[in-house]
């Protein structure tokens, strides 16, 4: 069965519906208590390559899921409001997909990276290690 719209489309498509941010913008709000940054990429890439500091890992097969409240997978932190999330991938198409699936979800405080991590480590942002990103993480009681 012949594909009838390619991935570039689904991105290209998602990119003009989706807020996205350059890594100026979001270096500006990383410190914002109102600014929540995830990254959707897979645990084998934070291993792999570390992390933007502060950022929460959301891995893109589980996003949607995380995300509704009525899931049995759901995770308290995207039920609050008040903050806005700013995704990320490696190269920013994964994040514009995954974004534009939560504004069809519902979601109206998220948006993307461009470029992805990719594009923030080219620029010289922060990096936190997979190690360190553990560390900070909150023990499950």
């Amino acid at each position: 069965m012949p594909i009838t719209k390619g991935f570039r489309q689904l991105v290209d498509e998602a990119m003009a519906e989706v807020t996205t941010l350059s890594v100026a913008q979001t270096r500006e709000r990383m410190n914002d208590p109102a600014v929540q940054i995830v990254d959707i990429r897979d645990v084998r890439e934070l291993e792999r390559e570390g992390t933007v500091p502060g950022a929460i890992n959301a891995p893109r097969g589980m996003l949607e899921f995380w995300v509704d409240p009525a899931s049995p997978y759901y995770k308290p932190v995207f039920g609050d409001e008040s903050k806005q999330f700013i995704l990320f991938c490696g190269a920013g198409w994964r994040s514009a997909l995954a974004t534009k699936a939560l504004k069809d979800m519902g979601m109206t405080n998220v948006s993307h990276i461009d470029g992805g991590f990719g594009e923030w480590v080219r620029q010289g942002a922060p990096v936190e290690t997979y190690e360190a990103h553990r560390a900070r993480r909150p023990k499950a009681k």
